[in-house]
């Protein structure tokens, strides 16, 4: 082969790389969703999107009104109006609710039965709210791992989840702290969830 030739084969080769590496432009914007994410005081809202966010544990403090945070994923980035949960914070909830396209609802599933039912309450008004009974729903159990945990099944049944929510979408999850595989499975249900409503948007 001659000299000019093997110039030639590796100045294509070159371009070859330099479209690889440089030409190919930005990667496609992830779409984004705007979530409300609601429970009592001590449900374990805060500590989850942490741990979503990669966040050190000692910077989690308990949220007294709201706060948001952008909770990336690989094919989907989730922008969470977290609620807080205190007696005299419920009560404004649903002024935070417009503009919402999907719901977080996270309970302790180790709680006081008087606690556990004040949540069910809570649920209840929140799956039949008008700017909410739409719009998909991630129920987390959280503190799984501790040794008082109900059941998802046991939370299921006390809550009246399949009478009162049929019809509508909602994924009930149990999880905790201690396993981040399971907590990042659950978003990923519930973004499929959220893509499967864009998708009817579009052919309506």
């Amino acid at each position: 082969m001659s000299d000019l030739r093997i110039t030639e084969a590796f100045l294509y080769m070159d371009y070859l790389c330099f479209r690889a590496l440089c030409c190919k432009g930005p990667p496609p914007a992830r779409p984004e969703y705007d979530l409300v994410c609601i429970g009592l005081t001590g449900s374990g809202k805060t500590s989850l999107l942490s741990k979503l966010c990669s966040e050190s544990p000692e910077n989690v403090v308990s949220t007294t009104g709201f706060s948001i945070k952008a909770v990336p994923f690989q094919n989907a980035i989730l922008n969470v109006k977290e609620l807080g949960g205190a007696d005299n914070i419920r009560k404004y909830w649903s002024r935070y609710y417009q503009g919402s396209q999907g719901v977080i609802f996270v309970l302790d599933s180790a709680s006081s039965e008087d606690d556990l039912e004040t949540a069910r309450n809570e649920l209840h008004s929140a799956l039949q709210h008008p700017q909410l009974c739409t719009l998909p729903f991630l129920i987390l159990a959280n503190h799984q791992d501790k040794p008082a945990a109900r059941s998802v099944q046991e939370i299921k049944k006390y809550f009246e989840l399949e009478p009162l929510a049929r019809g509508k979408r909602w994924i009930l999850q149990p999880c905790s702290l201690e396993d981040t595989d399971v907590l990042k499975e659950s978003f990923s249900q519930l973004i499929n969830l959220l893509e499967e409503k864009d998708h009817e948007a579009m052919r309506m």
